[in-house]
């Protein structure tokens, strides 16, 4: 069969041309008439001996003539499906069937299902051979010799089904729809795979877990927070009423339930308490529930550390039906499908050539070539370079396999080269995830002279990818017309090219797309990557599509088991250098790979560090085998550790080769269990459709498998939210308009921005984006304003969303349009891990990593601090525009905020830990423009930044020149708090170093996380996290590789500096302060 005639769907309309089509093979056209015999083994014409399987076909819909109806069929076990509809065909024209169910061929107007226990599943891929289905594998393993299958015409598209899909596009932010056509096309087949997956999941859910888990930590209470008696005060509300009871801090929810109910009826005998009632925090949507002690709960620990009373309440379990899920009228569809046979099924040395069906890639021995034919584009570029030439690479990850480069030719609209580029790979060679990346390069060197390739002399113009191996294992034959990616121009647009160009996916802008055509080598049947060499016995089932021949009979190079067990534990020992080691590994070397595959599969995931897990998900490791390693070491964490990652794991999915991978089905996974996980799952993904038109069909697929399992109240959490992000981009959008970046703000800007919103559609309560725990109410339209910043955000106010009992205060939130707030976010992001690090090591330094989350292309939302100021304020409130240098300003104020002794000395221990962290922490992370408004303080004497708009050592710069002369802000008025004027001796000042030098060698400990974590995030775009110099600067920062007392010298020297410089960070503040953007 042809490749032209393998990728369509074909409807015949006679019995003949079935009868043809049974019984031929068609012969592929080469250009230089090539015999394919001079790469295949010889093939053999006699007749080889197959297995014979047995099928029972019946309608699904069966009519008055069902008995009449059945037909029983016999094929070789080495046809294909497609094979198996065209004998369907065939037998019921034979017998004369009236059913209009036997007189369509085409597979998107008929199913083919089986039952496997009380589940219908699909048979979905047209060309996947018979032996490798799941259903002959059932069948058999159950005893049954025949093979019953029914034939089902699909329900049609019913209004709700359309209701439905329309809400998922609005969800999503992308029409799915779009990209329907093919059912065999990598996104058909992924969400067709990702719903089965998802169904599989839903029958495992947890319902009462799912809608009240509880958000907790095991990191264990600091010295400074354990009180000395456990016994804590509660305030209870209740059925319209509200008790004050106690309970000790390592009780149980459950035991806190029982006092309860206990204290108000005392004669009533308990029963089932655990099942009708649960414990909540007051006003917020946080559960209390499980077997953990009370201290382990996140809100207790707030409580406890903020000395802020403790208000909970007990309400009726909450109805699981609200999680409810919309109907999936898809059968499943195993894992099987799609899954390749062997090389021993495929090979062809004494195959008669009639039988056979696909082509291993195995048995393909000459090497990969191309044929260029030309690139045309409507409309050349304003400065077309003099020629262009075609550079063609075959990629496994970042690797490079085999590069060639065609001949320069002069650059017209057209250009025409029609010649082979031939590789210096053999085509059996090629791994799974291969690609062929095509890039055109201008250049003005003479086109008749041969070009210097490495002269630097250069530009990259159009790029485009080709999977050389696609999602069902196929190599890639005959002609294709790809339309290719323009170069970024813009330099924000560069940011995220070396993951881009990793994109399979085309232009869609075809009207005005660069298009390359070129010819793969068409052979005259389907050539397939086989999933391994044989199976472990002639039988006719295949393997798990998660297993790997290599490694199962590889394994047997250990038959003594304490060798094993001895090998393991050393490979434990060099877990480290794993990704170092898999870099080394010639990926074009199917024995190299095979040992590879072993080795993963004999390693012990408990050992692998998460640092070295997460790094094996870069873009440098596109091997399945590796990338699965990771995903496994990644199921042993509780949800608390995994949403430490969830970041990076979201931006990891660029790196997958295909749509369908082991990472996306963890993490839709994790989301369908948790919806704390779901709920940043979905923002994350969202954010990524619409700053990523390379992904954004991959990102898409992922999160409509999420939506359609995460429940009816989430649907309509999410749909508010949406709601809530679309009306105030507006706004935004519209208050930029009325107010340029650079101007001061208007008098009335704080009517008019009032004025809008009066007029948008915001909903009357939400779940807020960065914390699904906060339900917020109706706005509160005269407390909201236009900030005086540059890029204008909007301070909004709204009321707590649950108004019974006690007056709460309102949810403030900021809202940004024009910074790509996914850089805070990571910044926020490492300080939540720094601080379990450090809370892991005894230290708590009182660090407020603060709401904050991208929405959408350079939108987002950032939760306002309570009861904080920022030190402008501060300094201004002492001394006006001179306030900066005002050494006893920020003193003062803590003074005056704190009249009882004992406040004064919890305020002076907050400032002393919260300084130390937040010195550490930014001078790690190289955080930049810490100018007096961006650091604020509670009235606790917590010290806080906000504003990460330059990190890892990108200062900012005033006319060419650095601002920032210090490596973290330590000014003399924070000395002054401690007592260090003029450079006298002071304990807390001593404190301060010691906790500072504590702090870092903690961190240094973690240095490999760390780095590993934004080496990850560069596959977002970040303007300041896009090379390797950024990279290495959190290296130096931490001292990689240095003694532990080099580094402690290091530390100690940073602080020398900004004592000694502190007066020019002084100086910015006053500039700042006075020639700061006017506010309204």
């Amino acid at each position: 069969m042809s490749m032209a005639t393998f990728g369509r769907r074909k409807t015949f309309g006679s019995t003949s041309d079935v009868e043809n089509m049974l019984s031929s093979t068609s012969g592929g056209d080469d250009d230089d008439n090539d015999d394919d015999s001079a790469f295949l083994p010889s093939v053999s014409k006699s007749v080889g001996r197959y297995n014979v399987l047995t099928f029972c076909v019946l309608p699904a819909k069966r009519s008055q003539r069902a008995a009449n109806e059945i037909i029983m069929l016999q094929m070789s076990a080495q046809a294909n499906v497609h094979q198996l509809r065209l004998h369907i065909w065939l037998r019921a024209k034979e017998k004369g069937f009236k059913s209009e169910i036997y007189n369509i061929v085409d597979p998107s107007s008929f199913d083919l299902l089986y039952k496997k226990e009380d589940d219908w599943y699909e048979i979905y891929d047209d060309y996947q051979i018979l032996k490798t289905l799941d259903a002959v594998r059932y069948f058999h393993l159950h005893g049954q010799q025949q093979v019953t299958i029914y034939v089902n015409i699909p329900s049609k598209v019913t209004d709700v089904k359309d209701q439905l899909q329309t809400e998922l596009t609005y969800l999503i932010g992308y029409d799915l729809s779009l990209t329907n056509g093919n059912r065999l096309n990598e996104i058909s087949f992924t969400r067709r795979k990702l719903a089965s997956a998802r169904i599989v999941q839903l029958r495992n859910r947890d319902s009462k877990n799912y809608a009240t888990e509880p958000w907790t930590s095991s990191i264990p209470l600091p010295k400074t927070m354990n009180p000395k008696n456990t016994d804590i005060n509660f305030t209870v509300y209740y059925a319209g009423d509200n008790y004050t009871m106690k309970a000790n801090l390592k009780d149980t929810p459950y035991v806190l339930l029982e006092h309860f109910f206990k204290k108000i009826a005392p004669n009533t005998i308990l029963q089932h308490l655990e099942h009708d009632w649960v414990i909540k925090v007051y006003q917020r949507e946080e559960y209390l529930i499980g077997e953990r002690p009370l201290f382990q709960f996140i809100w207790i620990k707030h409580c406890l550390k903020t000395k802020q009373a403790i208000l909970l309440s007990i309400i009726p379990m909450p109805s699981f039906q609200e999680d409810e899920v919309p109907k999936d009228d898809w059968p499943l569809i195993d894992d099987y499908t799609g899954l390749a046979n062997t090389h021993e099924d495929l090979m062809l040395e004494g195959r008669d050539v009639n039988e056979i069906q696909m082509i291993s890639l195995w048995d393909c021995r000459r090497k990969f070539r191309v044929k260029l034919l030309g690139i045309d584009i409507p409309k050349l570029p304003s400065k077309a370079p003099q020629n262009v030439y075609v550079d063609a690479s075959i990629l496994h990850g970042t690797n490079v396999l085999s590069s060639v480069q065609s001949n320069p030719m002069t650059f017209t609209d057209e250009v025409l080269w029609n010649a082979w580029l031939q590789f210096d790979i053999l085509l059996q060679n090629l791994p799974s995830a291969s690609r062929l990346a095509f890039t055109v390069i201008g250049t003005n060197s003479d086109a008749t002279k041969a070009v210097d390739f490495n002269k630097g002399k250069s530009k990259t113009l159009y790029f485009v990818n080709l999977l050389l191996i696609d999602h069902r294992s196929l190599l890639c034959q005959g002609e294709h017309v790809l339309h290719m990616w323009p170069y970024p121009e813009q330099e924000e647009d560069l940011f995220t090219y070396e993951v881009d160009k990793m994109s399979s996916k085309t232009n869609p802008d075809v009207e005005n797309a660069m298009a390359i055509s070129v010819v793969l080598e068409s052979y005259s049947f389907p050539v397939v990557l086989p999933q391994s060499l044989s199976s472990p016995s002639n039988s006719v089932f295949s393997l798990p599509p998660c297993c790997s021949q290599e490694a199962i009979s590889s394994s047997t190079f250990f038959t003594n088991q304490e060798l094993l067990r001895r090998f393991r534990e050393e490979s434990a020992q060099y877990g480290a250098t794993l990704p170092k080691f898999l870099s080394k590994v010639k990926w074009g070397d199917p024995n190299a790979i095979q040992d590879i595959c072993w080795l993963l599969n004999q390693w012990k995931v408990t050992d692998l560090d998460i640092s070295i897990a997460l790094e094996l998900l870069s873009i440098n490791f596109a091997d399945k085998q590796v990338r699965n390693l990771s995903i496994k070491r990644l199921e042993k964490l509780h949800n608390e550790e995994l949403m430490r990652y969830l970041l990076q794991l979201v931006q990891a999915l660029k790196a997958e080769p295909y749509h369908d991978s082991m990472l996306a089905r963890f993490l839709i996974k994790r989301a369908l269990q948790s919806k704390r996980i779901g709920h940043f799952f979905f923002w994350y993904l969202r954010s990524e459709i619409t700053c990523s038109p390379y992904f954004r069909e991959r990102f898409a697929a992922i999160l409509e498998a999420y939506l359609l399992g995460c429940g009816k109240a989430m649907l309509s959490a999410f749909r508010k939210q949406v709601q809530l992000v679309d009306s105030l981009h507006k706004v935004a959008t519209e208050i930029k308009k009325l107010i340029p970046e650079k101007s001061d703000l208007p008098a009335n800007a704080a009517l008019k921005l009032q004025e809008m919103l009066q007029n948008a559609d915001i909903p009357q309560e939400f779940l807020v984006p960065y914390d699904p725990r906060i339900k917020a109410g109706k706005l509160v339209v005269e407390r909201c304003k236009v900030m005086a910043s540059k890029k204008k955000p909007l301070w909004l106010e709204f009321t707590c969303g649950d108004l019974d009992g006690p007056p709460a205060p309102h949810v403030g939130i900021i809202f940004k349009h024009g910074d790509d707030l996914r850089q805070d976010m990571l910044v926020l992001q490492t300080l939540i891990i720094m601080d379990s690090i450090w809370q892991e090591n005894s230290l708590d330094l009182n660090l407020i990593p603060y709401g904050c989350i991208s929405t959408g292309y350079n939108i987002g939302m950032i939760e306002i601090a309570q009861d904080a100021v920022t030190i402008a304020a501060v300094q201004r409130n002492q001394g006006g525009n001179t306030g900066a240098f005002k050494n006893d300003a920020l003193f003062e104020w803590i003074k005056s905020k704190c009249e009882l002794e004992e406040k004064y000395y919890q305020a002076m221990e907050r400032f002393v830990t919260s300084c130390a962290g937040y010195c550490v922490a930014t001078y790690v992370l190289g955080i930049g423009d810490r100018h007096n408004d961006n650091i604020m303080i509670t009235e606790q004497g917590n010290l806080f930044h906000i504003d990460f708009g330059h990190i890892l050592g990108n200062t900012k710069r005033f006319l060419g020149v650095n601002r920032e002369r210090v490596p973290f802000v330590l000014t003399p008025d924070f000395l002054y708090v401690m007592g260090r004027v003029n450079k006298k001796s002071s304990l807390y000042f001593q404190r301060f170093k010691d906790i500072c030098i504590q702090a870092y060698l903690n961190l240094r400990a973690h240095s490999n996380l760390l780095i590993t974590l934004f080496s990850l995030m560069r596959l977002t775009g970040i303007p300041e996290l896009s090379c390797g110099d950024d990279i290495q600067y959190l290296k130096e920062a931490l001292q990689v590789g240095k003694e532990e007392e080099s580094a402690r010298q290091h530390f100690l020297h940073q602080i020398s500096i900004c004592e000694n410089q502190g007066w020019t960070v002084q100086a910015n503040w006053w500039i700042h302060m006075f020639i700061g953007i006017k506010q309204a």
